[in-house]
């Protein structure tokens, strides 16, 4: 890799800036090197004693890894050892601990489902199944046991007593043996597309949700001999079915059903929501509470409707402005804010004990923790949040163990990549578990990130993280533009694989001699409701761009950034703020990377306006389609001058692979320079690991031969 980029670099007359210009920098590394940290998600703990489960992705080969308390020693179950994009998640471990349970295959982040990914291209089809593997090895053996084959299916859950499990295989529920000791068989029937399966404390019933396209229904099945029981059905959308402890009861979210006049579509419609709670033995219902406008949450977890001890419902909303927990009493009544304070709340669970909530927040004592994230636990009755870590590290999923003795989390640091640790449940030092798989090449000093804040020109506050190794002389600047939008980047690694993978590609730029800056624009999350629901953003008019037209001008006014010298990149939504920054400031931007971007909103947002179905129109659709069109990259072509390198999986599920063969043939027709980088059979998160590398490769060797100071 080295020796590529620098016949590259030799062949174009580029050079990059001095030692002495580099003096403060770390020594430089290859991408195989940044990229080659191991990946921890999908944690959990059994619901009782002190054991613990997750999946690794090392380079691509994923695998499930467990530990137990006291010692914490890490161990692989699994031996999958090839890249092949099989993802690893649904990890549970029974209620005995004796089993790992976990789907493997599929790409469960996508926005539309199809057969499943294949992104290695195997002549033999992948499959979405589900496996179980003891959690104790071969104990005679010492070594990990072979996983057995449980079924083909999806998205399961384990009985509390451990003994079986229910899962979803062709929009119906069936059941299966933890142990595999019989084949998996049908559970029950009902009409829609069966999903959100719960089981009731005590294993004898399940909630479920059975989606119907324009409404959705709660039903409770308990055995062959009794009709399901369905939960106040009406035209409404239900979902989130939670048992309270006692099994008595459910709670669920209701969101009203489609249909009615059309609305604006320039105007952010009012997300109608509220709880409810129905009597699981005759299906009577009741409302708790009716949200507010605008405070339905869009960040992990949606609501997170969880029931607590004491007889109180806990959940989330962007009812004070922020994405912040609240309780109600079971009865109604009034909610409770438990988390108050400008900071929000993600990657939720219930202790064992349901006293207390734990989760993520960008809450801590010092200023810059607002784009970090660190444990934070509130009991489920009063407002009395407590942040357990603390510091310039970043920690996220936390749970607690089921002997109530420890909290499991993930961390790391603007150094150290993810990995597992475990505390005291009453706080403390952590034990850091499995960073021996940190390779020994990998990069042992990385550049600080700090944090930049740049102001709009209509007012809004952008925070935005710098990577800048230092040293004499103007540098070649790139501006970073995440995707979702709803998204945060942070001081240091990320707790998303596809957000990582971009936090170790600045790195390698800065490395590379760059000046990098990620830029938090408005529509993400961290700071507030108003700055997620942005007004006339998107395909309402695109004000988020200006965020990013601010962070090239800022850039350029630094006296150690050379101003003909900016580029941008970034991936799904940036890769639309790529398209838009090239196509309307090439004046700006000097060149730039747009992976799997969205280039024109009238094919994506507007397909059914266009699609007319019914005799009324929402009352400003031709001006809507008007501003989709001029809120679109491809309507300012005209404009675009600079260099651009397009990326795409072919197999896209997120965003159409279209908006790129459009933009391909828009850009040969301007005369646009432009270069491809097509990805046969792989998905919007790439989903193997070689493939992570080549487009990080392609994306530094463009904005290095585009940018690279050319030689006097």
């Amino acid at each position: 890799m080295r020796a590529l980029i620098k016949h590259i670099i030799v062949a174009l007359g580029l050079t990059f800036p001095s030692a002495a210009a580099t003096a403060q920098s770390q020594a430089q590394f290859t991408i195989e090197q940044i990229t080659s940290y191991p990946f921890p998600n999908e944690l959990t703990a059994s619901a009782s004693g002190s054991r613990i489960a997750w999946a690794v992705n090392e380079r691509g080969q994923r695998n499930v890894w467990v530990a137990e308390g006291p010692q914490w020693r890490a161990r692989r179950l699994t031996s999958y050892l090839a890249d092949d994009g099989q993802e690893l998640t649904s990890i549970a471990i029974t209620a005995d601990g004796r089993h790992v349970t976990y789907v493997r295959g599929g790409e469960h982040s996508a926005n539309w489902q199809g057969t499943p990914p294949n992104p290695a291209s195997s002549p033999s089809a992948p499959k979405v199944q589900i496996w179980s593997v003891p959690f104790d090895g071969c104990v005679a053996t010492g070594k990990p046991c072979a996983p057995k084959l449980l079924a083909d299916g999806d998205d399961p859950e384990v009985s509390p007593r451990g003994d079986r499990l229910v899962f979803v295989r062709d929009r119906q529920a069936w059941t299966v043996p933890t142990n595999g000791a019989s084949a998996a068989t049908r559970l029950f029937t009902a009409n829609g597309e069966i999903t959100e399966m719960q089981w009731s404390p005590d294993g004898s019933r399940i909630a479920f949700v059975s989606a119907r396209g324009t409404h959705a229904f709660i039903g409770v099945f308990t055995n062959d001999s009794t009709p399901i029981l369905w939960t106040a059905p009406t035209t409404s959308r239900d979902a989130s079915p939670r048992w309270s402890p006692d099994g008595t009861r459910i709670a669920f979210v209701r969101n009203p059903g489609s249909g009615g006049s059309p609305d604006s579509i320039l105007v952010r419609p009012r997300r109608r929501w509220s709880l409810w709670t129905a009597n699981a033995a005759t299906g009577e219902a009741r409302m708790i509470w009716d949200a507010p406008d605008k405070s339905y949450p869009s960040t992990h977890g949606g609501t997170n409707l969880h029931w607590g001890a004491g007889e109180r419902i806990a959940f989330l909303s962007n009812a004070a402005g922020q994405a912040q927990l609240y309780s109600i009493p079971a009865s109604g009544g009034a909610p409770l804010l438990l988390t108050p304070g400008s900071y929000m709340a993600e990657h939720i669970s219930l202790s064992p004990d349901r006293r207390f909530l734990l989760f993520a927040g960008n809450a801590g004592r010092d200023s810059n923790d607002v784009d970090r994230r660190h444990i934070v636990r509130v009991p489920i009755d009063r407002a009395a949040p407590e942040v357990l870590t603390s510091g310039a590290g970043l920690e996220w999923s936390p749970i607690v163990t089921g002997d109530g003795r420890s909290i499991a989390y993930i961390g790391a640091t603007t150094q150290r990549p993810p990995l597992p640790a475990v505390m005291p449940a009453g706080g403390g030092n952590p034990s850091w578990i499995g960073a021996d798989r940190i390779p020994p090449n990998f990069p042992a000093a990385l550049v600080v990130p700090s944090k930049v804040i740049i102001r709009s020109p209509d007012g809004i506050a952008v925070h935005s993280q710098l990577f800048n190794t230092g040293g004499a002389g103007r540098k070649p600047a790139i501006v970073y533009v995440h995707g979702g939008p709803p998204r945060q980047m942070l001081l240091g690694w990320h707790y998303s694989d596809y957000y990582t993978n971009a936090y170790a590609l600045n790195q390698y730029l800065a490395s590379r001699g760059f000046v990098v800056l990620s830029v938090n624009y408005r529509l993400g999350i961290g700071y507030g409701r108003d700055f997620q629901q942005a007004k006339r953003a998107g395909a309402q008019g695109a004000s988020e761009y200006q965020d990013v037209r601010r962070a090239a001008e800022w850039l350029r006014a630094q006296p150690f950034v050379d101003p003909d010298r900016v580029g941008i990149y970034g991936g799904s939504y940036g890769g639309f703020l790529t398209a838009m920054a090239l196509a309307r400031n090439s004046d700006l931007f000097a060149a730039g990377v747009d992976i799997h971007g969205v280039h024109d909103w009238t094919t994506e947002r507007a397909r059914g306006l266009m699609n007319r179905e019914r005799y009324e129109e929402a009352p400003d659709i031709v001006r809507a389609i008007k501003t989709m069109w001029t809120s679109s990259p491809v309507s300012y072509m005209k404009t675009w001058k600079s260099p651009v390198l397009l990326i795409h999986g072919d197999d896209d599920r997120n965003v159409r692979f279209s908006q790129t063969v459009d933009l391909a043939r828009r850009l040969s027709a301007q005369g646009v320079p432009f270069e491809e980088l097509v990805i046969p059979d792989d998905t919007h998160h790439f989903m193997r690991h070689s493939n992570f590398v080549r487009v990080n490769t392609a994306t530094a060797e463009f904005l290095l031969r585009k940018l690279a100071p050319r030689r006097k």
